[in-house]
């Protein structure tokens, strides 16, 4: 699907319709936005902005060249988007290219950075003249979106650090939560770190228009404010599972505590009993008419003192 955003009559209009760029030329659009494009329309707009568009490949690429470069004619910039999936994410990375001031991007799930984008577009125009505003736009919102991730991450070590304070017992599913916010907590924190990266290129850059850059020095700094936020909660994950470890092994502890009590009261009277289980000839008490109440009350005795010692020692 293609979306071309126009600039007329003072305003932003949307059309979808590919023959709009036989009749327009570049002053005529602001952004065109790509969006699980068909080969067909790939191909519309790579003949009319004399670009080659990025494949799924080089958008995924990691290499500082990757997130962002320059042509002769042309801005190139990569990023990584989330998108939210269950209780976890997925990244879906997402190319940018900037050439003769119109806006290029190219993806291949909906994002709500690009929604907002838009919606932000059509309700003030005036703030996005070329495509270079637009992109900052919509890695600015794409920053918002990051900071929300963050705090709500955040907010949901707060409930884990309550449960675990709350649980009278540690289980396998409260470790799955905090595993699960640990693998979150990174992937917003490499999201993130893609950001800063993309933002650093364009900041070298000179070819952006000055009224760009003071708005990129206030974007990095909120940046690197988050990228401090998200490695206090991995660390304060890190404390949380060190802490769920230590009550199971508090309650491992307990349980093995309880067995070896048990065995030590009963390990007397098992004594005794092979004793008196012996099959000799000569056993002074084999004929003894009380050997049996004998027997039987020399072990409540001694279960008896075990018991007393254990209280004393408060190992009970």
């Amino acid at each position: 699907m293609i979306t071309i955003y126009l600039k007329q009559y003072n305003k932003i209009v949307r059309n979808a319709d590919v023959k709009l760029f036989d009749e327009l030329g570049y002053d005529d659009i602001l952004w065109i936005d790509l969006l699980s494009p068909t080969v067909k329309e790939q191909k519309a707009v790579e003949d009319f902005m004399e670009i080659n568009l990025q494949t799924r490949q080089q958008i995924e690429e990691i290499e500082s060249t990757s997130k962002y470069s320059e042509t002769e004619n042309s801005i190139i910039s990569n990023s990584n988007f989330f998108v939210t999936k269950g209780d976890g994410f997925t990244i879906e990375p997402v190319s940018f290219i900037v050439s003769e001031g119109v806006l290029v991007s190219l993806r291949d799930m909906e994002s709500r950075t690009f929604n907002e984008a838009a919606k932000r577009l059509q309700m003030n125009s005036r703030n996005y003249p070329t495509g270079y505003h637009l992109l900052i736009s919509i890695l600015e919102v794409r920053i918002d979106f990051d900071a929300d991730l963050v705090e709500a991450m955040a907010k949901q070590i707060a409930v884990v650090s309550k449960d675990i304070t709350a649980a009278e017992r540690m289980d396998s599913d409260m470790l799955k939560r905090i595993n699960l916010l640990q693998e979150n907590t990174m992937l917003i924190r490499e999201n993130i770190f893609d950001r800063q990266r993309v933002l650093s290129g364009i900041l070298r850059s000179d070819r952006f228009p000055n009224d760009i850059y003071p708005k990129l020095s206030l974007m990095i700094k909120d940046v690197n404010s988050l990228i401090s936020h998200a490695d206090f909660a991995s660390e304060r994950l890190d404390y949380l599972m060190d802490a769920a470890l230590g009550l199971i092994n508090i309650d491992q502890t307990k349980v093995t505590k309880i067995f070896t009590v048990v065995s030590m009261f009963f390990m007397p009277p098992t004594m005794i009993a092979s004793i008196y289980g012996m099959n000799f000839d000569v056993m002074p008490e084999l004929h003894w008419a009380f050997g049996y109440p004998f027997a039987i009350g020399l072990m409540a005795a001694i279960m008896g003192f075990t018991y007393w010692f254990f209280r004393r020692k408060k190992w009970l």
